[in-house]
């Protein structure tokens, strides 16, 4: 028949879907590689700093118009107060967490590494949750502004006006288009993009800033209209002080700037245990990304505030959302303006693909590992289609509005920063570092502040990050439930004694008695081993060998399985195991003894006494409650063949 030879076409269209498993989360502590791993290798730390510079230098194209908006006429004022805290804020604190975090997991892992149990699970997807929120809207603001960019480019504005929307999601699409075809981040790209970019912005500050020295009166009224609307030098400051974290669009790129550390070459004896190299040209990448845009910052703000008039920062005038675009076809003609706004466009289009691809690294890298998503989340194409059609929903509540969503950009960067503040501030203190311990606590404090203010001022941000924590928090419940019975053990080793008594006992009936450890006397496994005779009427000539798994953190999904043997009082033989889970270790012993010995095993237990719904959560969130209707389930899911399932005996 024809569907006998050519397959439906929803298993052609599953099978295409899920295509490959994402490799984004590459290097994650829970990979173990059979095979060594290749030398390292990279590039060098100027040319992964472009991959950076999609994301960090593309704010050029809206951070001016934001700043003008958000300060007025205090904007150069506000910016150097941001560059100051970028420079001795976020600069410090990520290049600390690049040393302490080498291998491209950030600040999140070391907040992880603090954090054990429920507690430190739930903290990460909570900062997973912001940082969902950091790359969404990177990717919907980058898309609105280059929209903006092509829509008021005086060539295509009489066609395109009144289609943002529609622009901006087609941008959207374009970008998942791409990465469901298959998207590989392309460093050279990044650097041409980024050395063409700053090379048109440089012409910009140098063309304004040559008209601001030629036309003396520019600098006059500004001075003069400063003084006039906020008095003295200290009021300004103050102000300036109040109003900067309304520009923290200005600090993006930190997390990014460490996420990328696994494509720096570092010295050729790195290794990946002690990356020395790395982790030096690192700094120098996150340093000089940081000054670089920090001369970009203060130069831009100053020659838009003064040279732009007030009213075409405002939603409908000329510059809102591209003011150094303004600039360039006031002063360097439409050709040199439209060469620009095409560069601006491209590098902030593949600046939301730098995002989408930092979506696709850091959902995997810990959601699977905490048995919190779904099997088809490894596969790359799924979720673009997930995170392109949430950057659809993200663009439509926006209005594709560039000013409306700077506040939740800024509040994903900030709790991010705030985030990394900390963690390395605890790092500093149990290192027994004084002087940095109080250096960071207060860069902490600042950011916290930031933070806070933000959050007042433009709740947009936190509201969205709430939305994604929440949708991350329930589906991540919903998979953890509905994977509680897969086998998560990913490897089983065995002691040298462990294998004797195995050997020994598969020339018999091979039989184990699972048992919770209690004082370990003998007459605790003497007893252990008259109850399971009387229960399941065997002779005594049968002989045991007893199994005892202590729970270790329950909150972790997949781990390694190590089993140790030991004789008791002379005459008992005992495997112990350590495990998040009693029935998953149980299930994955039995398996292994299985496969290695070509017997089918037998395990005996007891009854859990108390309600079964109780023992399930307890199973559910510590590892332990319902043990033996579980292993069997375990067992069922693992291994569908009646025959060669191991058997569980409960009495």
């Amino acid at each position: 028949m024809a569907t006998t030879e050519h397959p439906p076409p929803a298993s052609r269209l599953r099978a295409w879907m899920l295509e490959g498993l994402s490799d984004m989360g590459k290097g994650s502590a829970q990979q173990q590689p059979t095979e060594p791993e290749p030398p390292h290798k990279g590039q060098p730390w100027w040319r992964v700093m472009c991959l950076t510079g999609v994301d960090y230098f593309s704010t050029l194209g809206y951070q001016p118009g934001i700043a003008a908006l958000a300060a007025g006429l205090l904007s150069p004022i506000a910016t150097i107060v941001l560059v100051i805290v970028t420079l001795a804020g976020a600069l410090p604190v990520y290049r600390r967490v690049a040393k302490e975090s080498p291998h491209g997991q950030g600040s999140i892992a070391m907040l992880e590494r603090l954090l054990s149990f429920w507690k430190g699970k739930l903290f990460v997807l909570t900062l997973l949750g912001f940082a969902a929120t950091d790359f969404l809207i990177t990717i919907t603001l980058s898309a609105a502004d280059a929209s903006t960019h092509l829509i008021e480019n005086p060539h295509l504005t009489s066609t395109l006006h009144g289609h943002q929307m529609v622009i901006t999601l087609l941008l959207i699409a374009l970008l998942g288009a791409v990465f469901l075809k298959g998207f590989l981040e392309a460093i050279g790209v990044a650097f041409t993009l980024v050395g063409i970019y700053l090379a048109l912005n440089a012409v910009v500050v140098a063309v304004g800033l040559w008209h601001v020295a030629t036309a003396g009166h520019v600098v006059t009224d500004w001075t003069g209209a400063l003084t006039t609307e906020h008095g003295n030098a200290f009021v300004m400051v103050g102000l300036a002080l109040i109003v900067f974290p309304k520009l923290a669009l200005g600090l993006s790129g930190f997390e990014t700037g460490v996420a990328v550390m696994p494509h720096v070459q570092g010295d050729p004896d790195d290794t990946e245990e002690k990356p020395t190299g790395r982790i030096r040209d690192t700094k120098k990448l996150l340093t000089t990304a940081a000054l670089v845009m920090s001369g970009f910052l203060i130069t831009t703000s100053f020659i838009t505030t003064l040279l732009i008039p007030e009213k075409e920062f405002r939603p409908d005038g000329a510059a809102n959302g591209r003011a150094l675009a303004y600039l360039a076809h006031e002063y360097l003609g439409n050709a040199f303006g439209t060469v620009y706004d095409a560069s601006t466009i491209a590098i902030l289009w593949f600046a939301g693909a730098s995002a989408m691809a930092g979506l696709l690294n850091l959902m995997p890298r810990y959601l699977p590992r905490y048995g919190m998503a779904p099997h088809w989340a490894r596969a790359v194409r799924p979720m673009v289609i997930v995170f392109t059609l949430v950057a659809f929903l993200v663009t439509w509540i926006f209005d594709a509005d560039v000013d409306a969503q700077g506040g939740a950009y800024a509040t994903g960067v900030l709790v991010l920063i705030s985030s990394a503040a900390i963690a390395v501030t605890i790092a500093a203190r149990k290192a027994g570092q004084r002087n940095w311990t109080v250096g960071f606590a207060v860069i902490s404090a600042v950011f916290l502040y930031t933070t806070v203010v933000n959050v007042i001022e433009r709740p947009d941000g936190v509201k969205i990050g709430a939305c994604f924590i929440a949708g991350i928090m329930l589906l991540s419940l919903l998979s953890r439930l509905a994977r509680a019975f897969e086998l998560r053990v990913t490897s089983v080793s065995l002691d040298t004694m462990a294998e004797r008594f195995v050997r020994d006992i598969a020339s018999r009936k091979i039989r184990f008695i699972a048992n919770e450890p209690g004082s370990r006397d003998a007459a605790e496994y003497r007893d252990k081993i008259e109850q399971i005779r009387v229960d399941n009427d065997i002779t005594p000539q049968d002989d045991f060998v007893f199994v005892e798994v202590t729970v270790g953190d329950p909150s972790e999904f997949e781990a390694g399985l190590t089993v140790r043997g030991e004789v008791l009082h002379g005459r008992y033989r005992v495997l112990t195991l350590e495990s998040s889970s009693i029935p998953n270790a149980l299930a994955a012993l039995m398996l292994y003894v299985r496969d290695t010995t070509g017997c089918i095993p037998h395990v005996y237990f007891e009854w859990t006494e108390g309600d079964p719904f109780r023992n399930f959560l307890r199973f559910f969130l510590f590892g332990q409650g319902e043990v033996a209707p579980v292993t069997r389930e375990v067992l069922r899911e693992a291994e569908p063949d009646r025959k060669r399932r191991p058997r569980v005996h409960v009495g």
